[in-house]
């Protein structure tokens, strides 16, 4: 268990470090932005500790930016960090972990979908897990496009990465510090946070949570993103067991081929020696071959690639994402702007 204390009686002081870090990326959601903040406003109303919203622009080309820096004027527990282009919801959240500075680490998305008023919810429950996941049980999304491949993946990764959860897709979720900041993310595998950090022997908790149609903007997903979703699910699964011992995989793989190609050999030799038969022609023998060859070539080279992409991200400190500026309330109204590096 971490040392992340529990909400306490005292008023909110904005000099005092933040014990709870909201993180929300947002793209291209200016209509959603100014009610997404009143409903936090309220959702946190009682609550007793002071806490943060860091609000990442994921290259936004509407006027989301605009509201959000009316907000930052407005409201100095909110702050921006502005993304140079849209990198994707992966790497916008791992730009808003990297600015936290709460103990507990609450992520939602910023289409009004997921409902501010269950953080609480999720507050409590953090004292005693590490991680609470919501479980939007009564989701409200086309069925055909959304909802049952969501149903497939989250029962494929679930037997896959042996973390069982009803709905690993659902962005509002909880977090103690200790989770994310031992997490290096990339590509969609913001998804499987819980089933990534399951090394470190943490507790998971999963609660149903309220889910709503979505009044404004555009959906940024499609069918396409599963496809990518069931891609990272292999790496997930690759890098959760054979990481350290990739032998194992590359070896037990390479006992089988050679086993069957062995056997395959032993059987065509036995036609030419004792029965007589030409078998250098044989078709058969060439598909085999072949696809023996292209199979394991494929195989070898996704895993690999995957393991070298890990090792650049992780021994270079390569960012998936490109700070534009961060923008802070001030008192006096004025916006500061730190550059990115």
């Amino acid at each position: 268990m971490s040392d992340a204390s529990p909400p306490c009686a005292v008023n909110h002081d904005l000099q005092r470090a933040p014990w709870l870090s909201i993180v929300i990326p947002f793209c291209n959601e200016e209509e959603n932005v100014r009610p997404l903040h009143d409903q936090i406003v309220t959702a946190l109303g009682d609550f007793r500790q002071p806490y943060e919203v860091i609000a990442v622009d994921d290259g936004s080309t509407d006027r989301t930016l605009a509201v959000l820096e009316a907000i930052v004027k407005d409201d100095l527990r909110w702050r921006v960090v502005v993304l140079r282009r849209n990198f994707g919801q992966t790497a916008a959240l791992s730009a808003g972990f990297d600015h936290a500075k709460g103990d507990v680490i609450v992520t939602l998305d910023g289409d009004l979908q997921n409902d501010p008023a269950d953080i609480p919810r999720l507050l409590e429950l953090i004292q005693d897990y590490d991680v609470v996941s919501g479980w939007r049980a009564d989701r409200k999304d086309p069925f055909l496009s959304r909802r049952l491949p969501s149903m497939l993946a989250n029962w494929l990764i679930s037997v896959t990465t042996g973390i069982r959860l009803h709905d690993y897709g659902c962005t509002l979720k909880a977090y103690r510090r200790v989770v994310v900041e031992n997490l290096r993310l990339y590509g969609e595998l913001h998804r499987f946070i819980p089933a990534i950090a399951s090394w470190m022997g943490i507790s998971i908790a999963e609660i149903k949570t309220n889910h709503r149609p979505r009044r404004f903007g555009r959906s940024k997903y499609s069918i396409a993103r599963t496809v990518r979703v069931l891609l990272d699910l292999i790496a997930v699964k690759f890098l959760l067991r054979f990481s350290t011992t990739p032998i194992q995989i590359f070896g037990g793989l390479g006992l089988t081929v050679g086993t069957i190609g062995g056997g395959l050999l032993l059987y065509l030799a036995g036609l030419k020696l004792i029965m007589g038969q030409q078998i250098g022609g044989r078709p058969l023998l060439l598909l085999a071959i072949l696809l023996l060859i292209l199979g394991v070539q494929l195989v070898g080279m996704g895993l690999l690639g995957e393991m070298v992409a890990r090792v650049y991200h992780e021994t270079q400190h390569k960012p998936i994402y490109m700070v534009q500026r961060v923008i802070h309330g001030v008192k006096t109204g004025k916006i500061d702007a730190e550059a990115s590096q």
